[in-house]
């Protein structure tokens, strides 16, 4: 039923995007039904060009015919849509389950509006149930990870980083950073972590994203709602 809510949070997504438009489209399992949303209406159509945060992202929507560019070439986005890993009442989101999400910040900060699709376990009243990205430089990730454990205690946040895809194998973002996943179970202050951990050299962005979001469409049996920032 998750698949479904998810399905149908994209599809109303979808139907707010208009001719002419340039589109951050977003990475994960929810933003590939807005891909595929999306696609289904440039059949029909619709003229918009999008600018896609992952790889993967890319060889879809291409794959499905959506016009495509880069940031460089379209440094200016009217709307960003994705998902997200947890979303707060303020619209404080939790992001980067993917893998994706300093090409994810980058894209919806350089976006007018950020709609974020969701089904609703994704709905949280305190972030910080779903394990925090945070993506760091391969170099000296010793020392980066024992900065962020200091800043963790100081916070009184849990201590617990977790190398994803572990030692042996670690998890490559495509920018050739690593990603550690750090287990808070709550978040308090989501403003000062996020400002603490970005001054952490090695640290390279995080997958708090904070006053981005300024719509999300959110579904579940009662079917789709929409959520404003509070």
């Amino acid at each position: 039923m998750s698949d479904q809510f998810k399905k149908e949070a994209a599809e109303r997504a979808a139907d707010d995007v208009s001719s002419g438009m340039r589109l951050g489209i977003g990475t994960g399992s929810t933003a590939e039904f807005f891909v595929h949303a999306l696609a289904n209406r440039v059949k029909d159509g619709l003229d918009v060009i999008g600018v896609p945060t992952s790889e993967r992202t890319r060889e879809l929507a291409s794959e499905l015919g959506i016009r495509l560019t880069t940031l460089d070439e379209l440094p200016k986005l009217d709307l960003t849509v994705d998902g997200a890993d947890e979303l707060d009442p303020s619209l404080a989101l939790i992001k980067g389950g993917g893998g994706a999400l300093l090409r994810e910040k980058i894209v919806a900060c350089a976006s007018e509006r950020m709609i974020v699709i969701a089904d609703g376990s994704k709905e949280v009243a305190t972030l910080g149930r779903f394990p925090l990205p945070i993506e760091v430089n391969p170099f000296g990730l010793e020392a980066t990870r024992l900065a962020i454990l200091d800043l963790l205690s100081e916070l009184s946040l849990p201590q617990k980083l977790v190398l994803r895809g572990g030692a042996e194998a670690p998890f490559v973002t495509d920018g050739g950073h690593y990603i550690l996943d750090a287990h808070l179970e709550a978040i308090a202050d989501v403003k000062t972590l996020g400002s603490r951990l970005v001054a952490i050299p090695g640290v390279v962005e995080h997958g708090l994203f904070i006053e981005i979001a300024t719509k999300a469409y959110v579904a579940g049996a009662d079917g789709v709602k929409t959520v404003l920032p509070i």
